[in-house]
């Protein structure tokens, strides 16, 4: 494992990750995942990339999740965001490449800068 403070870019993807999580869960069951359950699921995540990160940081990023996650099913239709959820989950294999996900992740490096989360 790399115990280090996560780069931008691996601090995006779990972001995104874990947005995409909260999205597909939202859509599934109609409730929110707990921040708990987000930060079980960051842990998890981190541990297949073989990295590690601060708790805090994790929180962090977990209560911006929700933020984030929130917001997209505010602002979009009940069509429009499980197409998102689609996306963004289909777009966590790397082989698979969606303009969508491309725009997702430049939010998810300006909420992780707006939010001073990005190092």
């Amino acid at each position: 494992m790399i115990a280090a403070n996560l780069n931008l870019n691996a601090r995006k993807a779990l972001l995104f990750a874990l947005t995409s999580e909260r999205l597909s869960v939202y859509y599934e069951h109609g409730q929110w995942p707990k921040d708990a359950t987000a930060t079980d699921t960051a842990n998890v995540w981190l541990m297949r990339q073989g990295l590690v990160a601060p708790g805090k940081l994790i929180r962090s990023i977990a209560a911006l999740s929700d933020t984030f996650a929130k917001t997209l099913a505010e602002t979009l239709s009940r069509e429009a965001g499980l197409y998102t959820a689609h996306e963004m989950n289909q777009s966590l294999d790397p082989n698979y490449q969606s303009p969508v996900a491309m725009d997702l992740l430049e939010e998810c490096e300006r909420l992780l800068v707006d939010s001073e989360l990005a190092p």
